[in-house]
């Protein structure tokens, strides 16, 4: 059952479940039993019903290697919007030291307006906004370069400027988590192999972007390999450890990727309680995420999570205005 599916099947059985389900405590005064509480439980009737399969997960060790195509990029554009926001910086740089100028004469009584003052001050706002809107641009459009220090970046830059360096996108098409970084790339260009060095995930360019897009530095490429070529790439990784789980078992909220994991039970328990563990996406494989931060020996939710995401915080919260007895 894929997620959408099973988001329909939570919704028709929601009502139902928040019905039926056992309750949760409202005593303040214990705050651990509340927390317990309010986690997703289910009788074994509402499991059948809701379709919990639980399973668990398998130690797996891989080595990365995606392989896919690249483009070599164009670098004019990022050149010219690097200089962009140096230029606005400087600006608002500029307009900042003035606006200070002119308030410390004006405190001091030296002549300066109150109304020349005030229109410093606005345009000191205003370079402001402009240096931080053009920086921002610049980080949605090419973040790894943007998120290097001053120096690296300029080095870089300079480099794609002489054409020693060129930039490659290689894209994982139908794919948008990546999980961990690859390491390193391997182009195959007629035939030789050109080593490049992974900077980070770029966002998506135009329609016939399609899924993560990885950048890759070049250093030294062939003659002739330039913008608008197409090459083979293989992104590589060191061997990492984890366990695998179904691809329909990991969902996201604003903490990042989770599995629900069964809780063990406790004497005179009478329904099967459920916990959010987060976990680290590591890679794709297949139908399944390898991943860390579970145990091979955990009940993981392989099938049915979907009900458990819904119901999560909302019998919790229903709890107060049902009876334990009904």
């Amino acid at each position: 059952m894929n997620k959408m599916v099973a988001g329909r099947a939570a919704i028709a059985l929601l009502p139902w479940l928040l019905c039926c389900a056992p309750h949760a405590a409202t005593d303040d005064d214990d705050n651990a039993a509340a927390n317990a509480d309010a986690l997703p439980k289910l009788s074994a009737e509402q499991q059948r019903a809701a379709g919990i399969v639980v399973a668990h997960p398998v130690d797996a060790e891989l080595a990365r290697k995606d392989e896919t195509l690249g483009s070599v990029l164009e670098a004019s554009e990022l050149i010219a919007l690097a200089g962009d926001v140096e230029a606005a910086a400087a600006v608002a740089h500029a307009a900042a030291a003035e606006a200070d100028r002119l308030h410390g004469l004006y405190r001091a009584g030296a002549g300066a307006a109150l109304k020349t003052l005030e229109a410093a001050q606005a345009e000191q706002a205003r370079t402001r906004a402009q240096a931080e809107a053009t920086a921002a641009k610049f980080s949605a459009q090419w973040r790894p370069i943007a998120a290097m220090n001053p120096g690296a970046r300029r080095k870089l830059l300079d480099a794609i400027a002489a054409g020693t360096v060129l930039l490659l996108r290689a894209d994982l098409a139908g794919r948008h988590v990546i999980g961990s970084l690859p390491s390193r790339a391997l182009l195959d260009v007629d035939g030789i192999g050109v080593p490049g060095t992974v900077l980070g995930t770029i966002a998506q360019r135009g329609e016939e972007a399609q899924g993560v897009g990885v950048l890759v530095e070049v250093r030294n490429a062939p003659a002739g390999l330039g913008p608008g070529a197409r090459v083979p790439v293989a992104l590589l990784g060191a061997k990492q450890s984890g366990v695998l789980v179904p691809r329909d078992a990991v969902f996201y909220d604003d903490n990042g990727a989770m599995v629900y994991r069964q809780v063990a039970a406790k004497p005179g328990d009478k329904a099967t309680r459920y916990n959010a563990v987060p976990v680290k996406l590591l890679q794709i494989q297949g139908d399944n995420w390898l991943v860390d931060g579970v145990d091979n020996d955990d009940n993981i939710v392989v099938h049915g999570a979907g009900v458990l995401w819904s119901l999560q915080g909302i019998v919790g919260h229903a709890a107060g205005d049902i009876d334990d007895d009904e």
